[in-house]
């Protein structure tokens, strides 16, 4: 009793008092040594529990060593050394392999400590990253599950999306960055940032993969004067990383992909039937090779597809791929109550407890609108259409009992068709989509995407994109193959989609 070291409970604080050797080995950072110390004088510590306290004599100690734990040129703490037993004192060498001994448990503190504050930081720069739950849409089921290799920090490269797009459709992105750990995740939030700022421009797979290219290539790094970027920063844990980029259309099923040196993904038809999609491979990002190339396909209703990161399939070596492929093929065929238990019970089936590899599976079951929820009409390169167009509309709208928002839509309408007719020419499509919102969209044959202008009050034109800027929750414009696409978006308050 009145030993600090022996009274004192982790956790607790352990009071010295002024002057005393431990406080003047905090303040200085220096070992201290007291050959002899003298019997009658009190410990150093300045409260003792249950208020006894004893002499140095009564308690038995006659030496002591005080060193301070310092680590990187700060001073952590303090370690005391006592003589108790044994008869002679303390000397030079004693202390010697005590400052020895305490500096190397100073770095494995010091290493403790720094890996505990970088963990924390990290599982905040994680739980920022992945998104907590996946949007609401009606294009697709989904569910998602991500399974880190390095299970200490819970951090890795591998990552999962899903975005809405416009026109009812939407983009499911699975993706890896090399490596693992804080700078594999903080370059996966690059690249997931990149690839959602692509997606509100509504390019087509390829051409996102081109643009992610080119971001994390370090040609670009070198252009934005980001050299130790190239060397060792994110732009470098970038290079290599996989992407691939899937759109689907729940109008008329098709579903169009491109991958960046990622696997293909896996197709469970509504039959039960598995297989994987013969998807043209593109180099990995930022390493350089030929154009990237999509690939289109239908998909039944019901149908459902598995995006994963090549962490879901060991790579044992050559010839593994095909072994790989059956395992999942035959994981992918076992039925589940819900497509959540599924997706776990397929990474529990297939990844073992403790991964070599960051793992993301990302599962989507397609849906389809049914056709009372879509109307289309061709309208002919006429001013007089545009009358027409908003009756059609107007009636479409009371069939569907929306016709609180038939003012606003007349005009959309309106705007957008006279705009197609008088800039773009060919044939025209207008097509009313009822979903979580209701979509208006005209088709014609235009390569260039109009802009939003600001008119003065003395212009006589010029206000047609702005009004439907003020009326509608967003609108856009995206290119197809016949021409361009401009939408907009109206929100269903109250309604149904």
């Amino acid at each position: 009793p009145g030993v600090p070291e022996a009274v004192v409970d982790v956790g607790n604080i352990a009071s010295y008092r002024p002057g005393s050797a431990p406080v003047r080995c905090l303040s200085t950072g220096r070992s201290l040594w007291e050959e002899h110390l003298d019997p009658s004088a009190r410990p150093w510590a300045a409260e003792a529990p249950g208020g006894r306290e004893a002499t140095f004599g009564e308690l038995g100690l006659h030496s002591a060593m005080v060193v301070p734990l310092r680590a990187r040129g700060v001073t952590l703490g303090i370690t005391t050394f006592y003589r108790h037993h044994r008869p002679e004192p303390f000397d030079t060498a004693d202390l010697s392999l005590a400052e020895d001994f305490v500096s190397r448990a100073a770095v494995c503190l010091d290493n403790a400590r720094r890996y505990t504050r970088e963990r924390e930081a990290a599982l905040v720069l994680q739980r920022s990253l992945l998104p907590h739950r996946l949007p609401e849409q009606d294009a697709v089921e989904v569910s998602a599950c991500y399974r880190p290799a390095d299970e200490l920090t819970g951090l890795g490269g591998d990552w999962y999306d899903l975005i809405p797009l416009s026109g009812a459709r939407v983009a499911l992105v699975v993706g890896e960055v090399p490596g693992h750990g804080i700078d594999a995740a903080a370059a996966m939030g690059r690249l997931r940032t990149a690839v959602r700022t692509l997606a509100a421009l509504d390019m087509p797979p390829e051409e996102v993969l081109a643009h992610l290219d080119d971001l994390v290539s370090p040609r670009t790094a070198r252009a934005e004067g980001f050299e130790a970027a190239v060397e060792g920063g994110d732009s470098a844990q970038s290079v290599g990383s996989g992407c691939l980029y899937v759109v689907y259309d729940p109008v008329d099923g098709r579903c169009v992909m491109a991958a960046a040196g990622h696997p293909a993904p896996a197709v469970v038809l509504p039959d039960g039937m598995v297989y994987f999609v013969d998807l043209p491979q593109g180099p990995p990002l930022g390493a350089g090779g030929p154009p990237f190339e999509s690939l289109e396909l239908v998909l039944p209703e019901g149908s459902t597809l598995a995006l994963h990161t090549d962490g879901l399939l060991a790579d044992d070596g050559p010839g593994s791929q095909n072994a790989d492929r059956a395992r999942l093929r035959q994981a992918l065929r076992q039925v589940a109550p819900s497509l959540d238990v599924r997706c776990r019970a397929l990474v529990d089936a297939l990844v073992p407890a403790r991964p070599h590899d960051d793992v993301a599976l990302l599962m989507a079951r397609t849906k389809r609108l049914s056709e009372r929820q879509v109307a289309d009409w061709e309208l002919p390169c006429d001013p007089a259409a545009v009358a027409d167009a908003r009756k059609t509309v107007c009636r479409q709208l009371s069939d569907w009992d929306l016709d609180e928002l038939a003012f606003t839509t007349e005009l959309v309408v309106s705007e957008l068709v006279t705009n197609a007719i008088r800039y773009a020419g060919g044939p025209i499509r207008l097509r009313l989509i009822r979903e979580r919102a209701l979509i208006c969209e005209v088709l014609d044959g235009g390569a260039t995407a109009p802009h939003l202008r600001h008119p003065r009050t003395t212009d006589e034109g010029g206000r047609g994109l702005l009004l439907v800027s003020q009326l509608t929750e967003r609108w856009g414009t995206r290119f197809v193959p016949d021409g361009k696409i401009i939408w907009a978006e109206q929100p269903l308050a109250g309604a149904e989609a």
